[in-house]
């Protein structure tokens, strides 16, 4: 089953777009949680040496998943337009590096020296949002064709010069913008890049999408059991993203998006519904008994955290298929749609909130910011950072890349 040979009228898939919203909607809310106090212990990440993991330890493999989900329809597309292999791999190369350019500029922010630098944080803070916003605003919406120039050019410019008036480390050791971690972003962009080039490389087929999910998966195994000491001397140069799970976890979702296509879209429904079963049981039993091994943890990324996370994107999708495309409940999300539809604003959104907050001091009473009320706070603040993209979003301001 090759790219061409898959069906190229297959119909949209609406439940990815909810679950994008959702799992968007989560990541905002969980986001949020390092303002409150006396909260559950499972609504956060739990620390690296813990075996175990919250809410927040899920939500960003399963943004991954959802990567996955889109893949194929998106090449799908550009191929059914005429596009070559060589400006879909540009396509892919430009996408990648936005995201990581983005990733880059906020781990930066973790250490950033307010008394070292020139701006303060919080002014940083937004004027990279806001140059992110300039270069990567959805211009297609824009019929005069000068406004991308202009902004794209202000917004490098900006980026350019933050970037050159950046402080970081300590008075002792000072430095510069560098690359400590990727960030979410640059996680996302890094696992999109290897997984969208495999996907092309091998023309959507199947069989090779399996050996290259296992091969991943395999890699995550291998580095957590300190198997791959035989070839650390590459890993300064040449590594898997994330010892593999990053990719593995996208990958997981480029699967299932193929066999909807196939299966699902095709009538063929036992056969998709039993695959997905057993793709999510066999993902959470591997998870579960190889615990003893590694343990469930976010941090280094272990496989049961990652084959865990698998088994509840795929449950979480199953249910999302069912109510959205099976009993037409679409309007049941219709609030949070343009967390789907305008993810990458949505999730950018709050750094310009936290920023301006920072610099005007203001702080809630402490009683809203405890317990179940402060639970209750962190949600609305979720849905009211999605009400302002879907205005701004009506306003044709929304990111794009």
């Amino acid at each position: 089953m090759g790219i061409h040979e898959v069906q190229d009228k297959a119909k949209r898939l609406y439940a990815i777009d909810v679950f994008r919203a959702l799992t968007m909607l989560l990541m905002i809310f969980v986001n949020d949680l390092w303002s409150l106090r006396e909260i559950p212990d499972w609504l956060g990440h739990v620390p690296g040496s813990v075996d175990g993991m919250g809410l927040a330890d899920v939500v960003f493999p399963m943004f991954l998943f959802i990567v996955g989900l889109s893949i194929p329809h998106a090449i799908f597309n550009r191929i059914k337009k005429g596009e070559s292999d060589a400006a879909i791999f540009g396509h892919i190369l430009l996408r990648s590096l936005a995201l990581i350019i983005m990733g880059v500029y906020h781990v930066n922010l973790e250490s950033y020296n307010t008394g070292m630098a020139i701006l303060p944080k919080p002014f940083w803070q937004i004027a990279i949002t806001i140059g992110f916003f300039l270069v990567w605003l959805d211009f297609s919406k824009y019929q005069n064709p000068q406004i991308k120039k202009i902004c794209q050019t202000l917004g490098i410019v900006l980026l350019i010069v933050l970037a050159a008036l950046y402080r970081g480390g300590t008075v002792e050791d000072p430095e510069w913008m560098r690359f400590h971690w990727w960030g979410i972003l640059g996680l996302i962009g890094w696992g999109y890049l290897v997984v969208s080039l495999l996907f092309l490389w091998c023309r959507g087929n199947i069989y090779w999408l399996w050996v290259m999910f296992l091969a991943l998966l395999a890699f995550n195994v291998f580095e957590e059991l300190g198997r791959l000491e035989a070839i650390k001397y590459i890993r300064p140069y040449v590594w898997l993203i994330d010892n593999g799970a990053t990719p593995a976890t996208c990958m997981a979702g480029v699967i299932v998006s193929i066999y909807f296509r196939e299966w699902y879209a095709k009538g063929k429904l036992v056969s998709f519904w039993s695959y997905l079963i057993t793709f999510a049981v066999g993902n959470i039993t591997f998870g579960l008994l190889t615990r003893p091994i590694w343990g469930i943890h976010k941090i280094g990324s272990s496989p049961s955290w990652v084959t865990l996370c698998l088994g509840v994107s795929i449950l979480a999708f199953m249910l999302l298929i069912w109510l959205v495309e099976i009993r037409k409940k679409r309007e049941w999300f219709s609030l949070i749609r343009p967390a789907g539809t305008s993810t990458l604003t949505s999730y950018l959104l709050p750094y310009i909130h936290y920023g301006l907050l920072s610099l005007s001091g203001f702080t809630l009473p402490l009683m809203l910011r405890t317990g179940g009320i402060g639970i209750m706070k962190s949600l609305l603040y979720a849905l009211i950072i999605i009400a302002i993209t879907g205005l701004l979003e009506k306003s044709k301001i929304r990111l794009k890349i």
